[in-house]
């Protein structure tokens, strides 16, 4: 309820900014031609595909983890509630949701860039998995994750249209990524007022959701060898998440310079600190691997 005025000054900021876009304008719909099945069109083939691997496998896990919206607004729904300025949030962040999935599957079916019954498949699989986290009834920790989440979503969504070499996509994933960004603002704002309302309890939020953060596509069948492959490729890695990611929504709420925390906040903010640092080496050593692993394949090569 103190947050309430908050939400509303960021939702008009929101609705100020926003810029209205078509999904079915970024799909090169001249292409497309009838797949096997009732229509007795062409069955799909590996040699259909222009894209790199790496960008096929980056794309189906970034559209799967948009394919799980209806749990995401659950949760939200749940949390948030229907009514004022919170409920209208809601309708209109899930409605800015809902056209990537589409937009993005549009696209990988007309230009036959992945095989589509097995996209189909993982499709039901993991929204059928459903999602949640580990606190999905704390809404501080729910509005510290999202600033984060979406902040990550944003840069994978932008260097996955990089790696796919093909204008049409990255156009598309540019649009994709430019609502993430606004969605991290909004929540990032909201966190902001939260610290003033109450710094010791948004900083304990803080604190819990970066020691056990995992991206929303965690549930995808496979994930973890597809997340390596993605880490390696440089569209998402431990180095982005910790300078890209959590170094700079930390620096907007300036937690280390923030005072009035209670002895739990005080405590809280050392892990954040600890937890920084050990992104720190975790990056470092996975660069170390990776540098060694590419002069590994150059010298086979």
């Amino acid at each position: 309820m103190e947050l309430e005025p908050v939400v509303e000054k960021n939702l008009n900021r929101h609705l100020s900014v926003a810029k209205e876009w078509f999904p079915h304008e970024y799909v090169p719909w001249s292409e497309g031609r009838t797949f096997d099945g009732p229509l007795g069109g062409d069955a799909w083939s590996e040699s259909d595909s222009k894209l790199p691997e790496i960008a096929r496998t980056a794309l189906v896990v970034n559209l799967l983890t948009e394919d799980n919206l209806p749990s995401y607004h659950r949760q939200i729904a749940t949390l948030f509630g229907p009514d004022g300025a919170w409920g209208t949030w809601v309708g209109r962040w899930t409605a800015e949701e809902g056209r990537h999935g589409t937009a993005i599957r549009d696209y990988l079916t007309v230009t036959r860039a992945v095989d589509p019954v097995a996209l189909e498949r993982a499709r039901m699989v993991h929204m059928t998995e459903g999602y949640s986290n580990n606190h999905d009834h704390e809404i501080l920790h729910t509005l510290a994750y999202v600033s984060f989440q979406e902040l990550a979503t944003r840069i994978s969504h932008r260097n996955t249209g990089k790696v796919t070499g093909d204008p049409t996509c990255e156009a598309l994933l540019a649009k994709v990524a430019a609502d993430e960004n606004l969605h991290m603002v909004f929540y990032r704002n909201l966190l902001a007022a939260a610290f003033e309302l109450a710094p010791g309890q948004a900083m304990r939020a803080v604190a819990d959701v970066l020691a056990d953060f995992q991206m929303p596509g965690a549930g995808i069948e496979g994930f973890a060898r597809k997340s390596v492959a993605i880490a390696l490729a440089g569209i998402y890695d431990l180095r982005q998440h910790r300078d890209e990611v959590v170094v700079p929504v930390l620096r907007q709420w300036d937690v280390f310079n923030l005072s009035g925390l209670d002895a739990d906040g005080e405590i809280a903010r050392e892990q954040v600190a600890a937890h920084l640092d050990t992104l720190e080496q975790q990056a470092s050593r996975f660069e170390e691997r990776r540098a060694a692993r590419a002069a590994r394949l150059a010298a086979t090569s």
